[in-house]
């Protein structure tokens, strides 16, 4: 087969490096790809939210199969485009991708079909969600109705940080994905990601993980778009699994198909669990990133099977299978980040790292320059490895980190630190 990955970052590396391993994959493309991917597949540059562009492309190249990686080209309708033109794709149509577009739409969704959630309102008027702050007092979590590359949510320990979001979100911070801001309770609790594939009608779950937020160690700082994380989640135990499973992600599939917007791609779903109680924090309709590169690492070459299944509408015969590891991945970003950072700096030591099926550096924001591997954005690498224990997999993860010769860059030091005590 021929396949196409949209998608520049970590999570589009550690895909295109799981599907690379399947027999099934004669030739693949990236687009617009990074340093890491240029190793190991075609890069094209290409506007991967223009769906008449890359349609074209898919043609003149002969693509059987397109796995769109980030939710901008989802939401910008470019699986719509590419099913229309034929082609065999990965990915929520636009209208199911308002799951992560909209944070009132899933809400609503969750409404509608019963699903356990946050308290929450939502309003288009800043003084009218000032008033209703200082009503429901901190803490509270303030969220861009829209998509803004994983930092629109602001939980807001203070009553000042809640209308200080306000601030920033109907004052233009996030463009006009804060048009609207939907505020919502805070929930106490563990937080975890749970991923579903679904195919329209069938739903298969393919594993768990945790993410760490914030930008410093002890989960102090920004929040970013992820610093580390970890497969599988030790709080999603099987009895939590199977009410997230009952009670909020086959109710919501059911809602979208009664709509005549059936979900078809991955449904990443974030739970605040309580109690052994889990509740929907908010529904993403891409794997996660770091989150993929944990999966991916564990998955291995039965990834690309898994997504022919989704797209082909034939999950009720697929299966996952699981090796009995855990995996965990590292962030490695460029210092300032989340905030302002430098491009450009030279990232050394890479060529003397392990790549194998249990040891990996994905490549998330890189650019070969001149021969070397340059950095171009603010979450820069990804060093994740697997291991028989978490412990394990921490120490492997962490020494492959520190094998990098990058003295631009910065990680914490404490990723799993909840699941490692």
């Amino acid at each position: 087969m021929n396949i196409l990955i949209l998608g520049s970052g970590g999570r589009e590396h550690a895909l295109a490096w799981a599907i690379k391993q399947n027999p099934k994959c004669d030739r693949l493309i990236c687009a617009p790809g990074n340093a890491g991917m240029a190793e190991i597949a075609e890069c094209a540059a290409l506007d991967i939210e223009d769906g008449g562009a890359v349609a074209t492309f898919a043609e003149e190249n002969a693509v059987d199969f397109v796995v769109i990686g980030p939710e901008a080209p989802l939401a910008a309708g470019v699986a719509d485009r590419l099913r229309a033109a034929g082609f065999l794709c990965f990915g929520p149509s636009a209208e199911a991708a308002k799951l992560e577009a909209s944070k009132g739409f899933t809400k609503e969704i969750c409404d509608a079909c019963g699903a356990p959630t946050a308290a929450y309102a939502r309003f288009t008027d800043a003084d009218a969600a000032r008033d209703y702050i200082r009503a429901q007092g901190a803490p509270i979590v303030v969220k861009a109705d829209g998509l803004a590359a994983g930092k629109g949510v602001i939980v807001a320990m203070t009553e000042a940080e809640a209308l200080a979001a306000i601030d920033d979100m109907f004052g233009g911070a996030f463009g006009g994905a804060g048009a609207e801001v939907v505020i919502e309770e805070f929930m106490e609790g563990e937080e975890a990601s749970f991923f579903i594939l679904c195919d329209g009608e069938n739903v298969l779950p393919v594993g768990t993980a945790q993410d760490h937020k914030r930008v410093g160690d002890g989960d102090t700082g920004p929040n970013t778009g992820g610093m580390g994380a970890y497969s599988p989640a030790p709080v999603m135990t099987d009895a939590v699994t199977q009410k997230a499973l009952d009670e909020i992600v086959k109710p919501t599939v059911a809602e979208m198909t009664k709509r005549g917007t059936p979900y078809q791609g991955v449904l990443y779903a974030g739970f605040m669990i309580q109690d052994g109680q889990p509740r929907l924090v908010e529904y993403n309709v891409r794997f996660g990133d770091p989150e993929c590169q944990v999966l991916m690492l564990r998955l291995g070459a039965q990834a690309l099977d898994l997504l022919l299944a989704c797209a082909e509408g034939r999950l009720d015969q697929a299966q996952v299978n699981w090796a009995d590891d855990h995996a965990m991945t590292v962030v490695l970003a460029a210092k300032g980040y989340p905030g302002g950072y430098d491009k450009g700096s030279v990232i050394g030591g890479l060529d003397a790292l392990p790549e194998t099926s249990s040891q990996m550096v994905f490549h998330a924001g890189t650019k070969e320059v001149n021969g070397h591997v340059t950095a171009a954005g603010g979450r820069v690498l990804n060093a994740t490895a697997r291991g028989a224990t978490l412990a394990e997999a921490r120490d492997r993860a962490y020494a492959l980190a520190d094998g990098i010769d990058w003295p631009d860059g910065f990680y914490r030091r404490d990723i799993g630190w909840r699941a490692l005590g």
